[in-house]
């Protein structure tokens, strides 16, 4: 049996007719850029969130960046990041012209520790971006306390989590911003790049409107220097008919997720535990094992494509590791070492978990 890391194809089959008149109804309409659709999306993203005011841009990378700019984080500020997570949360701070600090992930988990934030604040403390690393939400209850004692702007990087929840809310609904990718392996994906901005504060909203379209206040009066950063109408038209399949898919990930756990069950593989008061989405359902790189190789050897989220954490990218040299992240680096993803998407089978695990298993009573 060989299974892709992931299968858009056979997702693309069972929505055809759906998508391809979406599609055509853009063309048809001949409004690519700041139309009706992306208008329909912002606003039913929204409600599907749970916050007033959500924002379409080009990228969950540009949601980012700009969440900083529009909250005046800038050159002489810090910005405290995970580690562990992909490079693009580091990157917009740097973009932005804030200096980077790194926090370690929380004991036994993918995501960043509250108690590693405080210990990285300096002075010059501006914010805090928390990623939902794989679609687990951040324990976000000492992390906001934390912020609001420091006096700290809270960021979510949602990139991997739209849908998750914590304590009854929809991830998204908890920082000053959020930011979110459609990219098209997400867990809701555009047919290209695409990303959005979540926030409860109507001016910050329209400033995140200026920004994204060169800083623009009318046509060509333009307030302050933004960027071209839009989410263009055939994106949105698609998120649009995908949208409402988005709770369905992310239980299949969830039932998948529990069987990949009962299959997994007294072997070396470990995984974290939701946080308390937590409903994970399972973007990847990422294990770790002593013996990560040997068994990659096993399963695709045995037509399994696995993938490494991510084998070099932020801190030591040849990008930043001049720049942080001597820092250690001790959690974060052996993640690095040891996490792998396996397959999980709403098409795959019940059967095709089952045989992985299988032979999981075999892998170990063979190196064993």
């Amino acid at each position: 049996m060989s299974v892709p890391p992931l299968d858009l194809g056979a997702q693309y089959r069972q929505l055809r007719p759906a998508l391809d008149a979406a599609i055509q109804r853009v063309l048809a309409e001949g409004n690519y850029i700041g139309g009706p659709e992306g208008e329909a999306l912002e606003h039913e993203l929204a409600q599907y969130l749970g916050v007033p005011e959500v924002v379409g841009v080009n990228s969950g990378t540009d949601a980012l960046l700009l969440s900083l700019k529009a909250l005046g984080v800038g050159a002489g500020d810090d910005v405290i990041v995970p580690g562990f997570t992909f490079f693009a949360t580091a990157e917009a701070v740097s973009l932005a012209g804030a200096r980077l600090c790194f926090a370690d992930c929380a004991p036994g988990h993918f995501n960043i520790d509250a108690e590693s934030v405080r210990q990285a604040l300096t002075p010059r403390t501006k914010a805090v971006i928390a990623v939902h690393l794989f679609g687990q939400p951040v324990a976000l209850d000492p992390l906001r306390d934390l912020c609001a004692r420091q006096g700290l702007w809270l960021i979510e990087d949602a990139a991997q989590a739209i849908g998750a929840r914590y304590r009854h809310r929809n991830i998204g609904s908890f920082g000053s911003t959020a930011a979110f990718s459609f990219y098209p392996t997400k867990n809701l994906g555009a047919f290209g790049d695409g990303g959005a901005i979540a926030c409860c504060d109507p001016a910050l909203a329209a400033r995140l409107r200026r920004l994204r379209n060169h800083g623009r206040q009318s046509r060509y009066e333009h307030g302050e220097i933004g960027c071209n950063s839009r989410l263009d109408e055939i994106q949105a038209a698609i998120l649009r008919v995908k949208l409402p399949l988005l709770d369905v898919w992310n239980e299949k990930r969830r039932r998948l997720a529990a069987l990949y756990q009962e299959g997994l069950r007294d072997t070396a593989c470990r995984w974290p535990p939701p946080v308390a008061g937590s409903i994970p989405v399972y973007h990847q359902f990422v294990v770790t094992h002593p013996e990560r790189d040997a068994l990659q190789a096993f399963l695709f050897k045995h037509g399994i494509s696995s993938a490494v989220f991510y084998p070099i954490p932020c801190h030591l990218q040849p990008a930043l590791a001049q720049s942080h040299a001597g820092l250690c992240l001790p959690r974060a680096e052996r993640l690095a070492q040891e996490a792998l993803a396996l397959p999980i998407y709403p098409e795959l089978s019940e059967e095709s978990v089952m045989h992985i695990t299988q032979l999981i298993r075999a892998f170990e009573g063979d190196v064993g």
